[in-house]
């Protein structure tokens, strides 16, 4: 069931939204201020926001900004509702970061409209975002197995010298500093390579084979600077 956070100083209000949304299977959440209605929108995290604009101490416009500036909720889509629907107006809502607006008083067809609309965008955007997380882990494990993969090969090659080495009647100490120095390197080089993916923030992916992608470590645009 979809929630809906309803924000509007006139009770009158809240309740008809509340009515119409409850009726058609949405689960509804109340704010009368928009002070509340940004606690309630942290805490909550509903899928869509009806939010009226004028209102007293903090407006809607104000309330919009700062939920889509706030990374918990800022891919929650906000419907303005309005008397005021001059160009202007509608500029500066969409401006704040609404996603539509709903003129005063709404029709109920048009309002269930819109609010679906305004849910399939969110859906949409949810599935692209996990669709690129699923990417990204993907190219994840394709990078650090790649890069890995020659530094474990070298550790494994030098582990089985040395117990070759050991089992000799004269071992010779230069021998085992020898392969104890490469088992040294390949581990420097495993840390680095997990240290470097550790420090990307904003992943951006490289062609590994055809229909196989591996995270770019070295010039990727997202990394920390670690100077």
């Amino acid at each position: 069931m979809k929630k809906i956070l309803i924000v509007d100083d006139l009770p009158e209000n809240v309740f008809m939204l509340q009515d119409r949304l409850e009726h058609e299977g949405y689960e509804t959440i109340t704010a009368y201020d928009g002070h509340t209605g940004i606690e309630k929108a942290e805490g909550e995290l509903p899928d869509l926001i009806l939010l009226d604009v004028m209102m007293p101490g903090i407006t809607g416009i104000e309330v919009c900004r700062t939920l889509v500036s706030n990374e918990k909720t800022k891919n929650i889509p906000i419907i303005l509702v309005t008397a005021k629907v001059g160009a202007e107006d509608t500029k500066e809502g969409l401006e704040a970061g609404a996603f539509d607006y709903i003129k005063k008083p709404f029709n109920k067809i048009e309002l269930l409209a819109r609010v679906n609309s305004a849910l399939k965008l969110s859906e949409a955007q949810k599935m692209l975002i996990e669709a690129e997380k699923q990417s990204v882990f993907a190219a994840t494990v394709v990078t650090a197995n790649h890069k890995i993969k020659q530094p474990l090969t070298l550790m494994n090659l030098s582990a089985t010298a040395i117990k070759r080495e050991l089992a000799k009647e004269k071992i010779s100490k230069d021998a085992l500093m020898k392969r104890l120095n490469y088992i040294e390197i390949a581990i420097k080089e495993i840390n680095d390579v997990l240290n470097n993916l550790n420090s990307i923030k904003n992943p951006s992916l490289a062609d590994y084979t055809k229909n196989i992608k591996m995270v770019d470590v070295e010039n990727n645009p997202g990394r920390k600077n670690s100077d």
